[in-house]
Protein backbone atom coordinates (compact mmCIF):
# COMPACT_ATOMS: atom_id res chain seq x y z
CA UNK A 1 0.00 0.00 0.00
CA UNK A 2 1.51 3.42 -0.75
CA UNK A 3 1.41 6.17 1.28
CA UNK A 4 1.82 9.39 0.32
CA UNK A 5 5.19 9.77 1.74
CA UNK A 6 5.99 6.70 -0.98
CA UNK A 7 4.63 9.33 -3.90
CA UNK A 8 6.79 12.10 -2.86
CA UNK A 9 9.65 10.07 -2.48
CA UNK A 10 9.43 8.50 -5.76
CA UNK A 11 8.20 12.07 -6.86
CA UNK A 12 11.42 13.62 -5.34
CA UNK A 13 13.45 11.20 -6.95
CA UNK A 14 12.53 11.43 -10.64
CA UNK A 15 12.58 15.22 -10.49
CA UNK A 16 16.08 14.63 -9.40
CA UNK A 17 17.36 12.66 -12.07
CA UNK A 18 15.34 14.73 -14.56
CA UNK A 19 17.06 17.87 -13.38
CA UNK A 20 20.71 15.54 -12.96
CA UNK A 21 20.11 14.71 -16.88
CA UNK A 22 19.52 18.72 -17.67
CA UNK A 23 22.47 19.62 -16.09
CA UNK A 24 24.56 16.83 -17.67
CA UNK A 25 23.18 17.60 -21.20
CA UNK A 26 23.87 21.20 -20.77
CA UNK A 27 27.04 20.84 -19.57
CA UNK A 28 28.50 17.85 -22.01
CA UNK A 29 26.83 20.51 -25.00
CA UNK A 30 29.00 23.19 -24.05
CA UNK A 31 32.33 21.46 -24.07
CA UNK A 32 34.17 21.67 -27.50
CA UNK A 33 35.03 18.33 -28.23
CA UNK A 34 31.10 17.26 -28.19
CA UNK A 35 30.59 19.55 -30.91
CA UNK A 36 30.07 16.93 -33.68
CA UNK A 37 27.44 15.22 -31.63
CA UNK A 38 25.76 18.62 -30.59
CA UNK A 39 25.91 20.72 -33.49
CA UNK A 40 26.26 18.49 -36.49
CA UNK A 41 24.57 20.90 -38.75
CA UNK A 42 26.39 24.31 -37.93
CA UNK A 43 30.16 21.73 -37.61
CA UNK A 44 29.51 20.88 -41.06
CA UNK A 45 28.49 24.53 -42.39
CA UNK A 46 31.61 25.89 -40.74
CA UNK A 47 29.66 27.84 -37.68
CA UNK A 48 31.03 25.61 -34.90
CA UNK A 49 35.30 25.41 -35.66
CA UNK A 50 37.00 22.00 -34.94
CA UNK A 51 37.98 22.23 -31.47
CA UNK A 52 41.39 20.96 -32.28
CA UNK A 53 42.36 24.65 -33.80
CA UNK A 54 41.94 25.98 -30.66
CA UNK A 55 44.64 27.91 -28.70
CA UNK A 56 45.75 25.55 -25.57
CA UNK A 57 45.21 22.02 -25.43
CA UNK A 58 42.96 22.15 -22.39
CA UNK A 59 40.55 24.21 -24.13
CA UNK A 60 40.30 21.81 -27.06
CA UNK A 61 37.97 19.50 -24.48
CA UNK A 62 36.69 22.14 -21.49
CA UNK A 63 35.17 24.99 -21.97
CA UNK A 64 36.57 27.22 -19.89
CA UNK A 65 34.10 30.23 -20.18
CA UNK A 66 32.56 30.44 -17.30
CA UNK A 67 29.73 32.82 -18.23
CA UNK A 68 28.46 30.05 -20.83
CA UNK A 69 27.86 27.72 -17.91
CA UNK A 70 25.38 30.55 -16.38
CA UNK A 71 23.01 30.70 -19.29
CA UNK A 72 23.47 27.01 -20.32
CA UNK A 73 19.79 26.85 -20.87
CA UNK A 74 18.89 30.12 -23.16
CA UNK A 75 18.88 28.05 -26.17
CA UNK A 76 15.14 26.67 -25.11
CA UNK A 77 12.84 29.57 -24.86
CA UNK A 78 14.58 30.53 -28.57
CA UNK A 79 13.99 27.75 -29.69
CA UNK A 80 9.96 27.14 -29.02
CA UNK A 81 9.83 30.32 -30.77
CA UNK A 82 11.42 29.76 -33.93
CA UNK A 83 9.31 28.96 -37.00
CA UNK A 84 9.25 25.29 -37.90
CA UNK A 85 11.25 26.29 -41.70
CA UNK A 86 13.60 27.95 -39.74
CA UNK A 87 14.19 25.57 -36.76
CA UNK A 88 14.42 22.69 -39.40
CA UNK A 89 17.30 24.83 -41.28
CA UNK A 90 19.45 25.42 -38.10
CA UNK A 91 18.73 22.50 -35.95
CA UNK A 92 17.25 19.49 -38.03
CA UNK A 93 14.06 18.03 -39.07
CA UNK A 94 14.43 15.88 -35.71
CA UNK A 95 14.28 18.89 -33.00
CA UNK A 96 11.20 19.89 -35.08
CA UNK A 97 9.15 16.59 -34.81
CA UNK A 98 10.68 16.37 -30.88
CA UNK A 99 9.21 20.06 -30.00
CA UNK A 100 6.26 19.48 -32.08
CA UNK A 101 5.59 16.02 -29.95
CA UNK A 102 6.40 17.79 -26.84
CA UNK A 103 3.79 20.41 -27.34
CA UNK A 104 0.82 18.43 -28.75
CA UNK A 105 1.28 16.32 -25.45
CA UNK A 106 0.88 19.73 -23.31
CA UNK A 107 -2.36 20.37 -25.27
CA UNK A 108 -3.31 17.30 -24.37
CA UNK A 109 -2.41 16.41 -21.05
CA UNK A 110 -2.52 19.63 -19.60
CA UNK A 111 -6.50 19.99 -19.73
CA UNK A 112 -7.21 16.65 -19.07
CA UNK A 113 -4.59 17.01 -15.39
CA UNK A 114 -6.88 20.44 -14.78
CA UNK A 115 -10.23 18.42 -15.17
CA UNK A 116 -8.78 15.50 -12.59
CA UNK A 117 -7.86 17.76 -10.20
CA UNK A 118 -10.90 20.00 -10.01
CA UNK A 119 -13.62 17.61 -10.92
CA UNK A 120 -12.04 14.16 -10.19
CA UNK A 121 -10.35 14.27 -7.13
CA UNK A 122 -12.74 15.89 -5.13
CA UNK A 123 -15.38 13.46 -6.02
CA UNK A 124 -13.40 10.70 -5.16
CA UNK A 125 -11.91 11.63 -1.86
CA UNK A 126 -15.28 12.77 -0.63
CA UNK A 127 -16.51 9.43 -1.40
CA UNK A 128 -16.89 6.88 1.65
CA UNK A 129 -16.79 3.46 0.23
CA UNK A 130 -13.46 2.89 2.11
CA UNK A 131 -15.01 3.60 5.33
CA UNK A 132 -17.89 0.43 4.85
CA UNK A 133 -15.80 -2.03 3.96
CA UNK A 134 -14.62 -3.87 7.26
CA UNK A 135 -10.95 -4.75 8.44
CA UNK A 136 -9.67 -3.00 5.45
CA UNK A 137 -6.48 -1.26 5.74
CA UNK A 138 -5.94 2.23 3.64
CA UNK A 139 -4.42 5.41 2.94
CA UNK A 140 -5.57 9.13 2.04
CA UNK A 141 -3.73 8.09 -1.47
CA UNK A 142 -6.14 5.06 -2.13
CA UNK A 143 -9.44 7.74 -1.30
CA UNK A 144 -8.42 9.54 -4.34
CA UNK A 145 -9.18 6.65 -6.41
CA UNK A 146 -12.58 5.27 -8.08
CA UNK A 147 -12.74 2.32 -5.86
CA UNK A 148 -13.58 4.80 -3.17
CA UNK A 149 -16.74 5.68 -5.15
CA UNK A 150 -19.76 2.94 -4.56
CA UNK A 151 -21.04 0.96 -7.80
CA UNK A 152 -24.44 2.18 -9.13
CA UNK A 153 -23.84 5.59 -7.33
CA UNK A 154 -24.44 8.45 -9.59
CA UNK A 155 -20.51 9.48 -9.20
CA UNK A 156 -19.19 6.32 -10.57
Amino acid sequence: MASLQDIVVSAAVNLGSALAFLIAFAILRLQPVNDRVYFPKWYLKGIRGSPSHSRGPVTKFVNLDWRMYIRFLNWMPQALRMPEPELVEHAGLGSVAYIRIYLIGLKIFVPIAVLAFIILVPVNFTGDMLDRIEDLTYSNIDKLSISNIPRGSNRF
